[in-house]
């Protein structure tokens, strides 16, 4: 058994409009459910930034804003709890209801959403390897997505067992060992009762987000799957 249990998909209320978790409901529920760390990947696609408020037309970076929820989830972890809280992100770019989360990056590489959501992925995947990041598309089956081309990515999310949507994860795993992509899992969590539903379980226990990514590309790890 590993020693340690990693979420990698959930969303707070801060910034993803679909969220209804809090810091509290968060942090105090993954440490109930025997979790070590969790990765916020709050939504950021044009959606998310008008419900938050976040001007894109003023200059400067956006990261602060979009990082709300995971400075409030971090916060309050630091106060209650031992859990581990990484920054990650869940990109969607215009023209596409695909979403892709993200791991390991630098602020500069989403300092600017606009440039970011009209560059489309092929232009994107070039900027994140640059940067050293690590990129899986989310649930790629799920009514209304498509599998990306396997040249864009690093992984696929084979298992997302949100029970609000069908992700067709069969066809996530299968699109992901054909083309030789990084598998892994995510609960997907937006509302209480869909926490710790997956996440990967390891035997090293990564403090930020260029460690998860470290060890997502390393592959020593285990799926947690509850069917």
């Amino acid at each position: 058994m590993r020693k340690y249990k990693i979420e990698t998909h959930v969303h707070t209320t801060y910034i993803s409009r679909c969220g209804w978790l809090g810091a509290g409901a968060i942090v105090d529920t993954y440490r109930k459910l025997g979790f070590d760390a969790v990765c916020i990947t709050d939504h950021y696609n044009r959606t998310a930034f008008d419900y938050a408020d976040i001007d894109l037309t003023k200059p400067g970076s956006k990261v602060h804003a979009f990082l709300e929820g995971y400075r409030r989830v971090k916060k309050y972890a630091e106060e209650e709890s031992d859990l581990i809280v990484i920054p990650g992100a869940e990109v969607r770019f215009d023209g596409s209801d695909n979403d892709y989360l993200l791991y390991g990056w630098h602020e500069d590489l989403l300092a600017d959403p606009e440039h970011v959501m009209r560059e489309g992925l092929p232009a994107f995947a070039e900027e994140y390897r640059k940067d050293g990041a690590l990129l899986v598309q989310a649930h790629p089956f799920r009514k209304g997505c498509t599998p990306a081309p396997a040249e864009y990515l690093d992984g696929i999310e084979v298992y997302n067992p949100c029970p609000r949507h069908f992700s067709h994860n069969d066809r996530a795993f299968d699109y992901a060992k054909e083309h030789g992509l990084i598998m892994t899992g995510g609960s997907d969590a937006h509302r209480p009762g869909e926490e710790g539903l997956s996440g990967i379980a390891a035997d090293v226990l990564p403090r930020n987000g260029f460690e998860l990514a470290e060890l997502i590309r390393s592959g020593d790890y285990d799926l947690i799957m509850y069917e």
